[in-house]
C-alpha cells in the first residue's frame, strides 16, 4: 500500500477509501457512491490520477502549493532533518536550529515590526492562537473586558472551533454549535453580490464603516481585535474595493483594537507581493500564515506578531497555550527551503511582472462569455460569477449553486481542478504556472463554461 508506484486498481482503492476514510467538507454517502478520485503523482502544476490521466490543478491543492509539485529539494531537506532531529518540542525551555532560523527568516521577510513568531500545525490552529493571543494581550494590559473579536460574514479562518467561529460561514456554524461566545460578524465587501446600485468605492466605505458601527455597538472597552483576509479566498475570491482597506486601517488606528490580517491564502506571493498586507497597504498587529509557508509540503502555520504585542505577551506571565507540533523541526526546515526557492528563483517577482498580468488579461476576457457576470482577479487568484442575466448581475433564483456544481463537474471532465463557491468559479494556481499553462487553463475553462451554458439552457435555468 505504501509504494510510490501504485499497482492497486482504482476501484479497489475507492472501495477501501469508502470503507474507512472520512473526508473533510464532504457528503460521505454521495462520494462513496461514485468513488473518490485517486491522485498518485504530481509535477509542476499537473496532477496524475491512478489511471494515468493528467489534470491541471488550478487550485494549487488547497491554495497552498505555491512553488508547484515535485520539488526534490524539499524532500531532501525533510529527509536530512528527520535523520538529524526528527522531532523535539519547544515547550520545556528548549529550541532547535530549524525553528530559530525560520523565525529569523520570517522576521526579516514580513513587513513592519512583525518580528515574533508563534507556531502551529495549520492556519486553523494559528487563528485559534490569535483568539487567545489577543485576549491575553489585553488582560496583561489590565483590560480584561476587551475580549470580543469582530470578523466578517462569509469569511474563512479555518475549521477548528475557534477558527470556524471567526469565520462567517453559516453552513459551518450549523455544525457543532458555533460560533463560540464573544465573536461577532459584520458585512463583507462583496460588491458584485451585495453592492446593489452603489458604485464600488461607495460600497467599500459603507462596508468598512460597519466596523466602526460594530465597535460603537459593543463598546470599545469590550473589543479585542478585528480579523480579516486581505482578499477573501474560500468565500469566493472577493477582492475588496480600493476604498475598503484604507478606511478599515483608519478605524483600527482610531480605536484601541488589534488588527489581524489572515494571510493564510494571500501570503507568500499569491497577490503578486510577498504578502497581501503589502498589496493593500495594511499595517496589522498580527498576521496568520500557513499554506504557502511550506507550499503545502509539510503542515505548518504561525501567528506573526508585532514587537509591542510580543513584549506584552512575554511580560504577562505564562502564556499557557501551544501545540505538540509548534515549530516542528522537519516542517520548519522544509519551510526554510521553500522560502529559499521562492526568493532565489524570483517566483514572486515573476508573478508580479509577468504571469499575473498575463492571467489578468486572459481571465478578464472570460467576462465576454454569455454566462459570466464578472471576472475578477488579484495576482494569482481569480473568480468568475455565473449569471442568468449578466447585465443585471442577476443570481440564479432557481436551484442556487446548481450552475456552479454543473460547471465544476465539467471542469473535472475537461481535466481541470477548479472550485465552485455557490455559482462562482474560483482559481488559485501554483505561482509557477507558465503562460502556456495559463492558456491551457483558459481554454479548459471556456470549454467548461460552454458545456455548462448548454445544460442550463436545456434545463430552463437560463
Amino acid at each position: 500500500m505504501g509504494h510510490l508506484d501504485n499497482q492497486i486498481p482504482t476501484a479497489e482503492l475507492q472501495a477501501l477509501d469508502a470503507a474507512h476514510h472520512l473526508h473533510p467538507f464532504t457528503d460521505g454517502d454521495a462520494l462513496n457512491a461514485k468513488g473518490a478520485r485517486v491522485i498518485t503523482r504530481a509535477n509542476g502544476v499537473m496532477l496524475t490520477d491512478n489511471d494515468g490521466v493528467e489534470i491541471l490543478d488550478a487550485m494549487a491543492g488547497l491554495w497552498c502549493v505555491n512553488i508547484g509539485y515535485g520539488r526534490p529539494e524539499l524532500a531532501r531537506v525533510a529527509a536530512n532533518q528527520m535523520e538529524q532531529l526528527p522531532y523535539y518540542n519547544t515547550f520545556f525551555q528548549t529550541t532547535h536550529p530549524p525553528v530559530v532560523e525560520l523565525s529569523k527568516r520570517l522576521a526579516d521577510l514580513v513587513p513592519g515590526d512583525l518580528n515574533h513568531v508563534f507556531y502551529s500545525g495549520s492556519g486553523s490552529e494559528a487563528n485559534d492562537t490569535n483568539i487567545r493571543l489577543a485576549r491575553h494581550y489585553w488582560a496583561a494590559k489590565d483590560k480584561p473586558t476587551k475580549k470580543t473579536i469582530i470578523s466578517r460574514k462569509n469569511a474563512y479562518h479555518g475549521s477548528t472551533m475557534g477558527g470556524a467561529s471567526l469565520g462567517g460561514m453559516s453552513a459551518m456554524h450549523a455544525v457543532g454549535g458555533l460560533p463560540i461566545p464573544d465573536i461577532t460578524h459584520i458585512a463583507q465587501p462583496y460588491w458584485y453580490g451585495e453592492g446593489g446600485d452603489m458604485d464600488r468605492d461607495e460600497f467599500g466605505l459603507v462596508c468598512a464603516k460597519a466596523l466602526e458601527e460594530e465597535i460603537a455597538r459593543l463598546g470599545e472597552d469590550n473589543v479585542a481585535a478585528f480579523i480579516a483576509e486581505p482578499v477573501q479566498g474560500a468565500g469566493g475570491v472577493i477582492v475588496p474595493p480600493a476604498t475598503y482597506w484604507p478606511e478599515i486601517q483608519r478605524i483600527c488606528d482610531a480605536h484601541e483594537i488589534l488588527l489581524i490580517a489572515d494571510e493564510v491564502i494571500c501570503g507568500f506571493g499569491r497577490t503578486g507581493n510577498w504578502f497581501g498586507m503589502q498589496t493593500f497597504n495594511i499595517r496589522p498587529d498580527i498576521i496568520t500564515i500557513a499554506k504557502g509557508l511550506s507550499s503545502g509540503y509539510m503542515p505548518i502555520g504561525a501567528s506573526v506578531v508585532s514587537g509591542e504585542v510580543a513584549q506584552v505577551i512575554n511580560g504577562g506571565g505564562d502564556f499557557t497555550h501551544g501545540y505538540t507540533y509548534s515549530g516542528h523541526p522537519v516542517a520548519c526546515a522544509v519551510a526554510l527551503e521553500n522560502l529559499r526557492i521562492l526568493d532565489e528563483e524570483k517566483i514572486v517577482d515573476t508573478v508580479a511582472s509577468t504571469t499575473a498580468p498575463y492571467l489578468k488579461e486572459k481571465w478578464q476576457q472570460l467576462a465576454d462569455h454569455p454566462l459570466v457576470g464578472e471576472a475578477r482577479v488579484c495576482g494569482m487568484m481569480g473568480a468568475i460569477e455565473l449569471s442568468p442575466d449578466k447585465a443585471k448581475r442577476a443570481k440564479f433564483s432557481k436551484d442556487p449553486g446548481k450552475a456552479g456544481t454543473i460547471c465544476r463537474d465539467f471542469c473535472v471532465e475537461n481535466k481541470l481542478v477548479m472550485r465552485a463557491v455557490g455559482d462562482a468559479m474560483i482559481i488559485s494556481p501554483p505561482l509557477v504556472i507558465s503562460r502556456k499553462e495559463i492558456d491551457m487553463l483558459i481554454n479548459r475553462t471556456t470549454a467548461s463554461l460552454d458545456m455548462t451554458l448548454s445544460v442550463l439552457k436545456e434545463a430552463s435555468l437560463i
